[in-house]
């Protein structure tokens, strides 16, 4: 089974989590070495350098378009993308960005979907986007052979909201490897308390700020808290997001600006270490397809506190407690709860530790390798295309 990956949408560096979560999938399956799978990457030229690993074990075939170019980039799939398969002879195509090309260069088509956030909350996105994937994504969506989503709670909306067969749509989850189950040594967990100045305990939310990701209620329950446990610090990891200004009024109106901490983006060993030594890892996001973030944290024994949100229960499960979302008060409880509870803390981080195994880079690659099998069947029983 030959297989193609579309990854000219894959900017590295820029797209985010959907560009680590493509890549763990194809690390995944390069730990699978499935027998009866030919894999080939069809990828900028900015693909090569930024993940050497996967450019020296696959095929690759690059164009020569930066990323930031998009106009270009979405004419590529259509054009060279679709003469690269044909050539090839490539049996299915793999699409993780979203959406579907209009020539497919008659293989079949593996769709992943990772959330619905352009069309639930289209304020984050420019109007050119939003009408772009109202029009396309449907579309796409109705045209795979198999679609995919990182969540059940996606693939159920995919469902629902498009009328396509059930089993036409299979979730599957982010993997995480070994490495991320720790635990760091403790002089690294020391070191970054002296990097961050951090003088006690921590809470930490490790994500960008954008306004789904709702940081100013994680501020203002903090606020309330920090008078009972002045021993403890709140750090906000991540870039800077378009819902910037309304975080930093947010500090700045806290009364405890002082105790909270923000590095920005951290290197990977430093947030490993972060994680691990967290008393507690508050996610209060609106919306997630998944929420990674939360599960590195259960895969370090890190007791999490999320938003009863999407996808999230889902991906907490035993491992955390799960809040409202927006509701300060409440928040503020469910911290203070892990805080002050060593037995509760202790339990969810052994809970969640346990449930984070399930999702491993292995068991990620075979529900996309189930994925793709699906969909070579059905381009095999389809008329010729």
């Amino acid at each position: 089974m030959r297989v193609g990956v579309n990854l000219l949408w894959l900017v590295p560096e820029v797209v985010g989590g959907s560009e680590e979560y493509v890549t763990r999938l194809l690390r995944g399956l390069g730990e699978l070495d499935p027998p009866d799978v030919d894999l080939r990457l069809y990828a900028l030229d900015e693909m090569a350098a930024a993940h050497p690993d996967l450019a020296g074990r696959h095929p690759l075939r690059t164009v020569p378009l930066r990323g930031r170019l998009k106009g270009l980039r979405v004419a590529a799939e259509t054009t060279w993308l679709a003469q690269q398969v044909r050539r090839d002879g490539v049996e299915v195509m793999w699409h993780p960005g979203g959406v579907i090309p209009p020539l497919t260069g008659g293989a079949a088509t593996v769709l992943t979907v990772h959330d619905l956030r352009p069309l639930d909350l289209p304020e984050g996105f420019s109007r050119t986007k939003v009408a772009y994937l109202r029009t396309v994504l449907p579309r796409s969506v109705r045209r795979a052979d198999q679609v995919t989503a990182p969540s059940q709670q996606v693939v159920d909306e995919l469902v629902a909201r498009f009328a396509i067969p059930a089993e036409r749509a299979r979730p599957v989850p982010h993997g995480i490897g070994p490495e991320l189950f720790g635990p760091v040594p403790s002089d690294q967990v020391e070191r970054v308390r002296r990097a961050y100045d951090l003088r006690g305990r921590w809470l930490l939310y490790p994500v960008i700020t954008h306004p789904h990701k709702d940081h100013v209620t994680l501020v203002r329950a903090f606020s309330a808290l920090a008078s009972t446990h002045p021993d403890v610090d709140l750090v906000l990891t991540g870039g800077e997001g378009p819902a910037e200004a309304v975080v930093r009024a947010a500090i700045e109106d806290s009364g405890v600006a002082e105790r909270i901490r923000r590095p920005g983006r951290v290197p990977r060993a430093d947030l490993d270490a972060l994680l691990d030594g967290a008393a507690a890892v508050a996610f209060p996001s609106r919306f997630e397809g998944f929420g990674n973030g939360a599960l590195e944290a259960l895969a370090r024994g890190t007791p999490v506190v999320a938003s009863d949100a999407t996808s999230l229960p889902e991906v907490v499960g035993p491992g955390g407690l799960l809040v409202p979302p927006g509701a300060v008060e409440a928040w503020t409880s469910a911290l203070a709860r892990v805080l002050d509870d060593a037995a509760l803390a202790s339990g969810l981080g052994e809970a969640g530790r346990a449930h984070a195994a399930r999702f491993t880079h292995r068991a990620a690659a075979e529900a996309l390798l189930s994925a793709l099998r699906a969909a070579a069947d059905s381009g095999r029983r389809a008329p010729a295309r």
